[in-house]
């Protein structure tokens, strides 16, 4: 390593798609932005730090390949970036970032590693005893990171707040240091580095959408970006561990639940981005935030701006069914957002209130979506089998309402006890079986193990899962509503996808 390097900061996003996926990773997964990466490197380069990207998902780089591409940037620092929009992506981006920081070190062991995201978040120490971590950030590390570039890397780490070290074979936490606040948000998160990212031939070009947001076209895939306008939630889920990278408490009994809370920036710099985003070409955008569809005091301004702007974007955003308001949805339409994503989680209400600490109000869940329906948007709904007070008659009945529902798209989710979430502490505290491996707490995943109920079995839950999705994707209803709404070739594409088949270690696969 060159000691006088003039990068001062290399951010990784690996490359764990192959095991998180399976075969789904070579055509039909997402390929997103890595949202924090973009973040971080803005932030510290708009405080005089040189700052690159590898993004080894986007360009599929084995470990080897990337090993190379470090050593081509031979940054001071390596930080791995462990963070995806969903709930769980912080622990299974740990698959490819383990195994490719012990490549480096083994190759390179005097390149300094830092990991930064929501599992170091969840579990800073267990991150740093890893042998191939000199670093950690003990939540977004937005000032941490800075600080810690200051220094030589070696001397004064005790003085550097929200870090964790290793010193003279021992493992250093530092007292936290804070997040940025709401009211600093546009100065101190200066927006996204997009122009950091590897491309093919034009901007974002190696980015691609969810499926079902191009519409199950392949065509409507590519460009594509993610980016956030607020982040965090106001509510605290037993199963969400999203918050976990707001601690500001180095406590072993710390959860998502302890550091809820939403910052936002303001509608006119977030427009910037979208104003970027357009003039590069890329149409196709997700709005990442946990509950875009929640206070209008900063979503209704964003999108009258984008009306105004008449950008021509193809969006998607998440509520709750609980927040849809019927005198926005035409606004929505309007400003490009054509798909709502909706937690709807559970068909049985007792299940449901069990795990959302009560903050969903009672609401007519198919008046909702008919609503919605109405003015022309898609939805997205998402469902969760295998929370604690479920058995096979609950999950049928989340089943059959998703049926009925007959929604665009369902994402049907095993229950898993993410490291950070609530539910990951009640799961220690009980002594209930957990992955034992990153792998394992991937959805998708050949090692996947989700969480067992009260009344069944980790096995059983997932066949069920399982059998659920195949049973929602073949649905001779459901196909029929893809072909009506979208092309008879759409539906051929969603034939192709259901026709790929899991493998399951728990289930005998």
């Amino acid at each position: 390593m060159n000691a006088n390097s003039t990068l001062d900061v290399l951010f990784v996003n690996p490359n764990s798609s192959a095991k998180a996926y399976q075969d789904l990773a070579k055509t039909y997964s997402a390929i997103e932005t890595p949202t924090w990466a973009l973040l971080l490197a803005q932030a510290c380069r708009a405080n005089g730090f040189e700052v690159a990207i590898l993004d080894c998902d986007a360009e599929r780089l084995t470990d080897e390949r990337s090993v190379m591409r470090i050593k081509e940037a031979n940054p001071r620092l390596v930080c791995f970036v462990m963070y995806g929009q969903n709930p769980n992506s912080g622990t299974t981006n740990m698959i490819g970032a383990s195994n490719l920081a012990l490549e480096l070190k083994q190759s390179e062991p005097d390149y300094p590693t830092c990991f930064v995201g929501s599992h170091t978040s969840a579990l800073p120490k267990e991150v740093l005893a890893l042998s191939f971590v000199d670093f950690v950030l003990l939540n977004e590390g937005v000032y941490a990171l800075q600080n810690l570039l200051r220094t030589d890397l070696k001397t004064s780490l005790d003085k550097v707040k929200g870090i964790g070290y290793k010193h003279e074979g021992h493992l250093a936490i530092n007292p936290p240091e804070r997040i940025v606040p709401h009211d600093r948000m546009d100065i101190d998160l200066p927006g996204y580095a997009w122009d950091l990212l590897p491309y093919r031939e034009k901007p974002l070009d190696l980015y691609r959408a969810h499926f079902w947001h191009a519409e199950f076209d392949h065509e409507k895939r590519t460009p594509f970006a993610a980016l956030y306008t607020s982040l965090g939630c106001r509510f605290a889920c037993d199963f969400c561990m999203i918050n976990i990278v707001n601690r500001v408490d180095n406590g072993d009994d710390i959860n998502a639940s302890n550091s809820k809370g939403m910052r936002f920036w303001s509608p006119e710099f977030i427009l910037k981005e979208f104003e970027k985003l357009a003039e590069l070409g890329v149409s196709t955008i997700r709005i990442s935030d946990e509950m875009f569809f929640l206070d209008r005091r900063y979503f209704a301004p964003l999108v009258k701006g984008l009306i105004d702007r008449d950008l021509d974007l193809r969006m998607w955003a998440y509520s709750r069914v609980d927040t849809v308001r019927d005198d926005f949805l035409e606004d929505f339409k309007k400003a490009g957002i054509g798909w709502l994503a909706l937690g709807i989680e559970a068909g049985n209400q007792t299940v449901r209130q069990e795990v959302s600490k009560g903050s969903f109000k009672e609401i007519n869940i198919r008046d909702v979506c008919q609503k919605i329906q109405a003015h022309d948007i898609n939805i997205i709904s998402n469902y969760i089998f295998g929370f604690p007070e479920d058995n096979l008659e609950t999950m049928q009945q989340t089943l059959d309402l998703a049926i009925e529902l007959n929604t665009e798209m369902a994402n049907m989710y095993p229950c898993q006890a993410l490291p950070g979430s609530p539910m990951y502490h009640i799961a220690k505290q009980n002594g209930w079986e957990l992955p034992d491996s990153y792998e394992g707490y991937a959805f998708l995943s050949y090692e996947s193990v989700p969480l067992r109920t009260k009344y069944l079995s980790a096995a059983e839950v997932l066949k069920f899962r399982d059998n659920a999705w195949q049973t929602y994707f073949t649905n001779e209803k459901y196909l029929s509503l893809v072909a009506s709404k979208f092309g008879e070739q759409e539906r051929k594409n969603v034939e192709d996808m259901a026709s790929i088949q899991l493998k399951r270690r728990i289930l005998g696969d």
